[in-house]
């Protein structure tokens, strides 16, 4: 199906529940002002009738400059054709370039000034006027006399001098959208297939390297080598050699030199254009190694002058505790708001951002075009996902954004193949069906899949918290992300905007609410699990399991073996009287064999170790004694100056039923880390 081009509405832009102890009722969370507004104007787009002119034709688009390179300036020349109705006197032809990223606004007034466009027809009789409607989008206007079926409109986007700018982010398929109210009554409607360009990254700006973030001694891992242009792009052309800095305990696999014998050396490697700037380097542990590894390398060359310099995030070598998985459950791709096809963003989770997991989670009813609406959408999402899904290896995953402007937003994910029943599942927000939170629970009963809410503190749209979120489709939140943290007004680093008293998670932990902590982007740059490259915030998960599958994920997430972070990949580990992150402990097995400082009252030790990509300023411990009160910063380890590693050992009273402890681990640049709450039942 195709869609009507709504630019108004485009610039807008969980666990098991115990009884509530706080006598709160529903009605008593704040007012988060919901967008019926929106809804009601998404839902009258179904009823507007279409013309049979609405959405007719066909577009095609040339480069006149050269490939589209992203941030840097071309011209585009689109030629409109009018399908069998025509368009008729009063009508128009729209182009929408992208509006989501960086497209220069085409307009017709300043022929010096980016974004100049040049409109003409070979049409004898017709006669075009052009006006800048909203953001990206132009319209053409036909007068004189009807433009007839096979007649063309010529844009010539980018015209002048400075021509337009291409978005910064590369992608293949970016579309130069058209839409045609084909009779003039203010209706349009997208052509059957817009044009589109590919979007080439721009030169190397940074090189990224990442290791696991655990291992065992002996082990066998990858480094993954990436250069990235300045926005953050993967995959440019680049050529040169890779210094890397190898320490002791760590050699190639196809070396016969015992590393655990050798000094830090240095091993050079040969980066090809074809390689496209990524190399995967495949390393050995010996069988002594333990501690925490980085390894540092530069990359020298014609494409790299004077060199480019990084450290990987910390690899933490130990025989006992579990992988550590990271993960960007929450990305959009160019098939509704932002950039990238979903296999495109899912290779750029793999091969530059090196994650273990990440899934597209386009909107179900938002963007240029409505996946709920075209079930084609939908399926090359699903498709994608089952093609790079490699278990053992890389986990990819099939998901939508729940994208309801009443009671927030929420993205569900699926834990099992599109041959499954996720195909029919897409549970649409202005569906009446499944316009509540009980709906679309009850909409995804008897399927391996799980809800997020998100930004729930804030903009774009609060979640109302009122909906007890059940234990098997909810069990963790979504606590940061490119929109800030909504864990509490005292989060470190960037808090979501517009954040609403009174509806942070942390008061829906007070309010009885069993959630644990995930981080992910809601990326729209094609960058899973590297947003925070040109966003304030971002967002990713550690998911804590030793299988790299779907179903070692699900499992994890229900039992909220999670934590998030804002971007830095923080190895933390941390147990509570032998108890792991999520637990739901029962408050008398806390006591651990000691009675704390008030009769009655057992104790128990708290032990944390956090590793960090940056320095650590400080652990904190954020806790709720019981069922009534409320979390607050109970305590802190202050860590020295320097310091990349840090440690807390202590003993805390017991705590009683309806308590909850959770750890909070904090960089000095302001990278930060909340680890899944213990819960005292």
């Amino acid at each position: 199906m195709r869609r009507l081009l709504l630019a108004g509405v485009l610039a807008l832009a969980a666990g098991a529940c115990v009884p509530r102890s706080d006598g709160l009722s529903e009605q008593d969370w704040p007012d988060r002002s919901p967008r019926h507004d929106v809804v009601e104007e998404l839902r009258a787009d179904l009823l507007r009738a279409r013309s049979a002119a609405d959405g007719g034709g066909t577009a095609t688009v040339a480069a006149l400059r050269g490939p589209a390179v992203a941030g840097s300036p071309g011209s585009w020349r689109i030629v409109y054709r009018a399908g069998p109705a025509g368009v008729a006197v009063g009508g128009t032809v729209h182009l929408q370039v992208s509006p989501f990223w960086g497209w220069s606004t085409p307009q017709t007034e300043r022929p010096e000034a980016l974004g100049y466009t040049t409109i003409e027809t070979a049409a004898a009789g017709v006669e075009l006027s052009a006006e800048t409607l909203d953001q990206q989008l132009l319209a053409v206007g036909v007068g004189g006399r009807p433009l007839a079926a096979g007649q063309e409109i010529v844009i010539t986007y980018g015209a002048g001098p400075a021509g337009a700018l291409a978005d910064r982010y590369a992608e293949r398929e970016s579309r130069f959208w058209i839409g045609v109210d084909g009779d003039g009554d203010g209706v349009r409607e997208l052509i059957g297939e817009s044009p589109a360009v590919d979007v080439l990254p721009g030169q190397p700006a940074r090189l990224l390297l990442h290791v696991p973030s655990t291992a065992r001694p002996g082990d066998r891992v990858e480094l993954n080598a990436a250069l990235v242009d300045a926005a953050g792009n993967g995959w440019p052309a680049a050529a040169g050699t890779l210094d890397l800095r190898l320490p002791a305990r760590v050699g190639l696999v196809d070396s016969r030199a015992d590393s655990a014998a050798e000094r830090e050396r240095i091993v050079s490697l040969a980066l090809a254009v074809e390689d496209r700037g990524r190399l995967v380097v495949p390393l050995r542990l010996s069988a002594e190694a333990g501690g925490v590894i980085r390894v540092r390398g530069r990359l020298m060359g014609a494409a790299a002058e004077p060199g480019f310099e990084a450290e990987s995030n910390p690899l933490v070598v130990s025989p006992a505790g579990r992988r550590i998985l990271w993960a960007d459950l929450q990305n959009h791709s160019g098939l509704s708001d932002g950039s990238a096809i979903p296999d495109d963003l899912l290779r750029y989770a793999r091969e530059v951002a090196a994650l273990d997991a990440a899934a597209v989670t386009d909107h179900d009813h938002w963007g240029m075009r409505f996946m709920d609406g075209e079930p084609s959408i939908w399926r090359r999402t699903l498709d994608a996902a089952d093609a790079r899904n490699e278990p053992g290896r890389f986990v990819a995953l099939a998901g939508y954004e729940w994208t309801n402007w009443v009671e927030g937003h929420r993205h569900v994910v699926f834990f099992e193949p599109s041959s499954g029943t996720a195909a029919g599942l897409l549970r649409s927000s202005i569906d009446e069906r499944y316009d509540e939170p009980r709906e679309l629970w009850a909409g995804l009963e008897d399927v391996r899949a799980l809800t997020f809410a998100h930004h729930s503190a804030g903009a774009p749209i609060a979640t109302d918290w009122s909906s007890p979120p059940p234990a098997e489709l909810e069990p963790v939140t979504e606590i940061v992300s490119v929109h800030g943290a909504s864990e509490a007004a005292d989060a470190p680093g960037t808090v979501v905007r517009n954040a609403l008293a009174g509806n942070f998670v942390r008061d829906a932990l007070d309010r009885g609410y069993r959630l644990g902590f995930v981080g992910s982007s809601d990326g729209h740059d094609g960058h899973p699990g590297l947003a925070h490259l040109a966003s304030p915030s971002g967002g990713v998960a550690a998911i804590l399991s030793d299988e790299v599958t779907r179903e070692g994920i699900y499992g994890a997430l229900l039992a909220r073996r999670a934590y998030a972070t804002n971007g830095p990949r923080i190895v933390i580990r941390a147990s509570y009287a032998g108890w792991p992150i999520g637990a739901d402990i029962p408050a008398a097995a806390a006591a651990a064999g000691t009675v704390g400082p008030i009769a009655g009252v057992p104790e128990a030790t708290l032990v944390v170790r956090a590793v960090a990509p940056g320095e650590i300023a400080r652990i904190e411990v954020v806790s709720r004694q019981g069922a009534s009160g409320k979390g607050a910063l109970t305590g802190e380890a202050l860590c020295g100056e320097g310091e990349r590693e840090c440690s807390l050992t202590v003993q805390l009273p017991g705590f009683q039923a309806g308590g909850y402890l959770y750890l909070r681990v904090i960089q000095r640049d302001g990278g930060a880390a909340w680890t899944s709450p213990f819960f005292f039942e």
